[in-house]
């Protein structure tokens, strides 16, 4: 970790409800127990797009207020999950935008990115893109991408 600074490290973490993005945070709650880090538990929201007769547009049906409390609930829910203990810093922060440049963005003077692997597969993932994969071409400090464990079925 930074060895320049007299603060704690500082370790983002990406969150957007998902089984994988809950397990990044776990896993930085650990990594942050072990070595004293704060964590800042970031997630992104962004209007839907919807069909529209000239194109793409965003979907207004909400309000801003709406998506960003919707956000807010998501991550309240995600870090209730994961029970960090009194001693691990937990700050939330919810942004709207892009979710891969919002990291991207986030983690650029932190010493740790932990990011979630979504799992959809390389075929799906090249057509829709993939958070993970941009973090990991595009970050400025060391990543770590958390997959889940698969299940026996």
């Amino acid at each position: 970790m930074s060895a320049s600074q007299n603060t704690a490290p500082q370790i983002i973490v990406g969150v957007d409800g998902s089984a994988p993005s809950v397990a990044a945070l776990g896993w930085a709650v650990r990594q942050a127990e072990l070595d004293g880090s704060t964590i800042d538990a970031v997630i992104a929201w962004e209007y839907p797009l919807a069909a529209s007769g000239f194109g793409w547009a965003p979907n207004m049906a909400f309000d801003d207020a709406s998506y960003c409390e919707l956000a807010t609930k998501t991550l309240n829910a995600a870090i209730g999950d994961v029970n960090p203990p009194p001693q691990v810093a937990v700050n939330q922060v919810v942004i709207e935008g892009n979710p891969a440049k919002v990291l991207l963005s986030a983690a650029r003077d932190a010493d740790l990115l932990v990011v979630g692997h979504r799992g959809h597969g390389a075929f799906v993932d090249s057509l829709i893109g993939s958070v993970s994969v941009r973090c990991l071409h595009h970050a400025t400090c060391p990543i770590v991408v958390v997959r889940t464990p698969k299940h026996d079925s």
